[in-house]
């Protein structure tokens, strides 16, 4: 794979700069954000609600309808206190989950993997057994079972719903409810599977903010992707996830692109879904499965044409997508003067516009 964005490697986002709260615990809504905007290789500041005029008529905003989950549970392997984070629903009803160690502060840190047929103790007398790595070789991500100590029998869903709290890391502040992680866009799946971690792109739209980008003949094209958790201190590609694009969103996608509108992407998940299911002669088909598409510059973008997402750690390998979407001197430009402009990182934290540069004479 190849590395991140060489130029941002450098590049180092002080504490501070970690979004700790909600936006609207900070300020006066979701939407009351800073958004970073990158047409072609031009920098400009702007406030998230002047986006609809950003956008024009026959533009499609692809959005990620996956709910996010109450992932975290705690559970303890013999005396020792862990968290397991419950990743991805298998086709065989296992569950990819992440064992962490408490941090005393509320999150959690890494731990060592394993061992295979460790036995997780969970609330209400459920029991998690590592089953295998996720990956042969690998120790973060496990498959694993779960199943009930007493008569009564348990599903994930059910246990998350009672016992399940949201993934949180060190940089927020406190824990929030489950709510505060949800966009405007998730809508529940029959099998009660959904992200590990919110497609936070989808956070600083309102009601409000859809209704008006819809009057002003901006549409909206839904796909799912239930994401995974992230590999916050390795940084490593996204693993499979599960996706679906509909038929009616992509005909949407593609009779918007014969008219000459833009296809624009909210968030990294909305991207690796919309792009497995494009073919090589850039017609985006019904699919749904799994992907294991890591979109990297060396393969390009089909459809994408811009992208709406939060800032990345200058490691993290969503920067490749970026780069695909934006150019490598682009993305430099943006992050050079987002540390500058001291924007907020995160899930809770400002986000960013990348569009193609406008040709001359249009707008």
């Amino acid at each position: 794979m190849t590395a991140p964005v060489r130029g941002l490697d450098a590049l180092r986002v002080p504490e501070e700069l970690s979004a700790r709260v909600p936006a609207e615990q900070r300020g006066s809504g979701r939407d009351d954000v800073r958004l970073l905007v990158s047409q072609g290789l031009a920098v400009s500041h702007r406030s998230f609600r002047e986006l609809p005029g950003l956008l024009r008529a026959g533009d499609v905003l692809v959005v990620n309808t996956s709910p996010t989950l109450a992932a975290a549970v705690s559970g303890r392997i013999g005396a020792e206190a862990v968290v397991v984070h419950f990743s991805t629903y298998g086709d065989d009803g296992r569950w990819a989950v992440e064992v962490r160690a408490p941090d005393g502060r509320g999150s959690t840190r890494p731990r060592a993997g394993g061992p295979v047929g460790g036995v997780v103790r969970l609330p209400g007398g459920a029991r998690l057994v590592l089953e295998e790595p996720l990956v042969a070789g690998g120790s973060r991500l496990w498959w694993a079972s779960v199943s009930s100590s007493t008569s009564v029998s348990v599903g994930v869903p059910e246990l998350l719903s009672r016992y399940g709290r949201p993934i949180r890391y060190g940089y927020t502040e406190r824990d929030q409810p489950l709510a505060a992680y949800q966009t405007v866009f998730a809508r529940p799946s029959p099998d009660g599977a959904g992200s590990a971690e919110m497609p936070s792109a989808g956070r600083p739209f309102t009601a409000g903010m859809v209704a008006e980008l819809v009057s002003r003949g901006v549409q909206f094209a839904p796909v799912t992707l239930h994401t995974g958790v992230a590999s916050a201190e390795a940084h490593e590609p996204p693993y499979p996830e599960r996706f679906a694009v509909p038929a009616a969103t992509a005909w949407l996608v593609n009779a918007a692109r014969a008219a000459g509108g833009r296809v624009v992407a909210v968030g990294t998940t909305a991207v690796r879904a919309l792009e497995s299911a494009a073919g090589q002669d850039g017609v985006v088909r019904e699919a749904a499965g799994w992907t294991d598409l890591v979109v990297t510059p060396g393969r390009g973008v089909r459809v994408v044409e811009g992208l709406l997402t939060g800032l990345h750690e200058p490691r993290a390998s969503h920067l490749l997508m970026l780069e695909a979407v934006a150019g490598r001197e682009a993305l430099e430009r943006a992050y050079a003067r987002a540390l500058r402009g001291r924007y907020l990182w995160h899930e809770f934290g400002d986000v960013h516009l990348l569009l193609p540069d406008c040709p001359t004479g249009t707008h």
